[in-house]
């Protein structure tokens, strides 16, 4: 019974990404640990078998999965992530709408290759945390995608709140009291903004992403109120910030494996192609999302095992994605494992799997790909010098990152010039 089983919570917080592969390597691999997590029951499921199983919405749930902890910190209470049926069908159709389309797409990621250009020439000379500035460069883009364009100093202050939120979901202490300021301070200032678009003529609406859900009205006819506006607004933002983890772990993949610079340097016909096996590749390959949760909607029966009605399911992704038996040398960074063909069907899970139109697969993975892949091209061409630090990426915390968020120095033009011309002789 679930009831005798040890409550993992704490091995969770000691352990981080290795506490999922530790816990089932003491279960001889087994795809169903049963365990408990904060006093409740919970099962933690491995395999495609158990990827299809958890984005089975007639036998997953997700209302209820998250604690208050995440919710106040990272998602937001009343967003898309804890909704089943018909509402969550209706959101997931406003921001797929959103984010899908190849227009949504390029345009953002023309704003972020456009802030990258801008960015360069201020970091030369100098020394600069990667993380810190691409984090700033993203969120100044995506907040002037959404319609709400901010001046520099603004978008630090957006990026330093949204990498707030991501770090502090998982941990108590500073760093929790942290995110949930950051939180309520950005919930805030979007739904201000909401009320000022929904103070204006609807006539003159020009159809932004912030209008768009700021007028968004749920299944029964009702507009979503201020604060769900806002956390929808927020769950925009807040992941393209994200993308700074995967940016500086790209940076760090280059700097361990600079043969693949000149790949993602070309403007050739395999230009495109190599970097975005690349940007697969990096979300393989890195530690970001340790596990995905949800509940079971109904009593189940998987690996023959039981798994009673309410059970915390808690989706593998670290291990599915370090796993032998579903991909070879799963430690060793290769890109060219996804040159000329995409993943299969709930094979690479960072983002979630199934229809990302329909359920629970998050709808902004196509624009996380491709600015990643333009991120990880331009850092190639920029060709910044990586000064001794400390390079180490901590398993045991959640979510992790190289010490140092990765310090580059990029030469100055006259440094550069003088360097081409020593070439040249």
């Amino acid at each position: 019974m679930s009831g005798h089983h040890i409550d993992s919570t704490l091995s969770l917080l000691v352990y981080g990404y290795a506490w999922a592969p530790d816990l089932r390597r003491a279960h001889d691999g087994a795809p169903v640990v049963h365990t408990r997590l904060m006093g409740r029951p919970a099962a933690l499921l491995h395999g495609l078998e158990a990827v299809s199983l958890f984005y089975d919405e007639t036998r997953v749930e997700r209302h209820g999965a998250l604690p208050p902890q995440v919710l106040d910190t990272l998602f937001g209470r009343g967003a898309v992530h804890t909704l089943d049926g018909a509402r969550h069908r209706a959101r997931k159709e406003l921001l797929a709408s959103l984010l899908m389309s190849p227009v949504a797409v390029g345009g953002l990621t023309a704003r972020v290759e456009s802030g990258w250009r801008e960015a360069v020439p201020r970091w030369e000379g100098r020394g600069v945390v990667l993380f810190d500035e691409v984090a700033t460069l993203l969120a100044g883009a995506v907040c002037d995608w959404v319609g709400l364009p901010v001046p520099e100093e603004a978008a630090r202050e957006i990026g330093e709140d949204c990498v707030a939120m991501v770090e502090g979901f998982a941990t108590a202490g500073p760093r929790h009291a942290r995110a949930r300021r950051a939180r309520r301070r950005q919930e805030q200032a979007l739904m201000d903004a909401v009320n000022r678009v929904r103070a204006y003529d609807p006539k003159l609406v020009s159809g932004t992403v912030l209008e768009t859900v700021a007028l968004h009205r749920e299944p029964d006819g009702t507009l979503l109120d201020p604060h769900t506006a806002a956390v929808e607004l927020l769950n925009i933002i807040r992941p393209t910030v994200a993308v700074a983890w995967y940016v500086t772990f790209a940076a760090h993949a280059l700097h361990r494996h600079p043969g693949h610079r000149d790949q993602l340097r070309t403007d050739g016909s395999d230009g495109p192609a190599h970097a975005r096996a690349f940007a697969h590749e990096v979300r393989r390959f890195y530690p970001f999302v340790p596990f995905i949760a949800g509940l079971a909607a109904r009593d189940l029966t998987f690996a023959g095992d039981q798994l009673p009605a309410g059970t915390l399911l808690l989706l593998d992704v670290y291990g599915h994605h370090h796993d032998p038996a579903l991909w070879e040398r799963p430690y060793h960074f290769a890109p060219e494992r996804f040159l000329g063909r995409e993943p299969g069907p709930g094979e690479l899970i960072p983002q979630g799997a199934g229809d990302a139109r329909t359920g629970h697969r998050c709808p902004g993975e196509d624009i996380t790909l491709s600015l990643l892949a333009a991120l990880a091209s331009a850092l190639a061409r920029t060709d910044p010098a990586v000064p001794r630090q400390d390079l180490s990426i901590p398993l045991n915390r959640i979510p992790t990152r190289p010490h140092s968020g990765f310090v580059i120095e990029v030469a100055s033009r006259m440094d550069k010039a003088e360097l081409k011309s020593a070439r040249g002789r």
